[in-house]
């Protein structure tokens, strides 16, 4: 079985909730399916024009806004743990993290022994009564005696590398973040009481965990399968992958590569009727995180669409090709360039400094007036007034 690559792109852009109007509600319970139906949104701390996991649900549903995650994490419809990264992730998916809690424990514990946090494994208890006693705590709350490290992660202070593994192992969960600052509760306190109940165990993790993913892949390798959630390794994956084409649950398939290469994968059996039934999506344009779950897996990407994209945040300036926050472009089922930009709320202004299209791309009047109708949504929901635009902010294809 063959996909087209434009069904496959087709298929793809739907499961990711790209391939129809931006429209509708974006609160409560209509933003909680759109979170399942995505299966988490990646958080992310920069906030060049708006924080990723806000501009990864304004793309889908314009009427987003910057405060809407905090009721669904208030009333417990979301939890923070990690996936590739750190995400928030529906509640009712906590009993398959289980799983990684105790994969992750003695693994993590080894580690962190090895980066000089010399006691943090002595704060255990220390920090765990504390805040059953006291209530949720921040990094900043604890180990006030305590050696504070200068530079990243591998130099918290112990009491900090406490509460991060406490969390990573389940003992801990965030409650909420304070002006985007950690803070730690029990598990017990965060997580509904029969929600908690709940484990699985590990053989059906693994399969919640390809199948959930494969669900919202539409076709996959087992590579791809494992790295979704994070919550199978590739070896579980592939072996998971062997059982459901055995039993009819899965297909071996060929996917049609921008360049017309084939890939095999996985799929249901019955892809192509998803890929024909999928809907061409709108000619809107629409600028995308650079951690858009549609874009997270760079190589995905450059073969489905064959688009070439890699954040050079860590790129020295003088090395950089584009620059240190790039946004990719989306117009219907083509990634037409990307475009680097900045919210000066200073000035209420969205500042516009250069906008690469990709080759054989030209900026026509239609296109460029529809992209300037979407920066001014755009700076209307970064909180600016007006876009403003760089001389020379158009640029030539790289």
């Amino acid at each position: 079985m063959t996909l087209p690559n434009p069904l496959a792109r087709r298929l793809f852009l739907h499961l990711h909730a790209l391939a129809e109007p931006p429209t509708g509600p974006a609160r409560g319970d209509a933003l909680q399916a759109l979170i399942d139906r995505l299966g988490f949104v990646q958080l992310d701390s920069i906030a060049t024009v708006a924080r990723a996991h806000h501009m990864i649900l304004f793309a889908r549903r314009q009427s987003y806004r910057q405060d809407g995650l905090d009721p669904l994490l208030a009333r417990r419809g979301l939890f923070e743990h990690w996936t590739h990264d750190a995400a928030v992730i529906p509640t009712r998916f906590f009993p398959f993290w289980r799983h990684r809690f105790r994969r992750d424990r003695p693994r993590l514990l080894a580690r962190w022994r090895g980066w000089q946090r010399d006691g943090f494994e002595d704060q255990f208890e220390t920090v765990l009564a504390r805040i059953a006693e006291r209530g949720p705590v921040s990094a900043s709350d604890v180990g006030e005696d305590e050696t504070r490290g200068t530079g990243g992660w591998w130099d918290w202070h112990p009491s900090k590398a406490a509460l991060e593994y406490l969390w990573r192992v389940g003992e801990l969960s965030i409650t909420r973040r304070d002006a985007f600052r950690k803070v730690y509760d029990l598990t017990s306190r965060v997580i509904p009481e029969e929600i908690l109940a709940q484990d699985p165990g590990d053989a059906a993790t693994i399969d919640w965990a390809c199948s959930a993913a494969l669900d919202r892949l539409g076709f996959a390798t087992s590579g791809e399968l494992a790295a979704f959630w994070a919550a199978a390794t590739p070896a579980e994956a592939q072996a998971w992958c062997h059982d459901a084409l055995a039993q009819g649950r899965i297909v071996e398939v060929r996917i049609e590569g921008a360049d017309g290469t084939l890939r095999r994968s996985y799929a249901r059996p019955d892809l192509v009727e998803q890929g024909q039934a999928a809907p061409e999506p709108p000619s809107r344009i629409r600028i995308l995180s650079p951690f858009d779950p549609a874009l997270r897996d760079r190589n995905r990407a450059e073969r489905l669409f064959g688009f070439r994209y890699r954040i050079e945040i860590y790129v020295p300036e003088p090395k950089r090709t584009f620059g240190y926050y790039v946004f990719p472009i989306l117009e219907g089922a083509r990634l037409i360039g990307r475009i680097d930009m900045k919210a000066r709320r200073d000035l209420g202004t969205l500042q516009v400094r250069a906008l690469w299209p990709e080759p054989g791309i030209r900026l026509g009047a239609g296109r460029l007036g529809r992209l300037e109708a979407e920066l001014d949504r755009m700076a209307r929901f970064a909180g600016c007034e007006r876009t403003a635009f760089d001389p020379g902010w158009q640029r030539d294809p790289v």
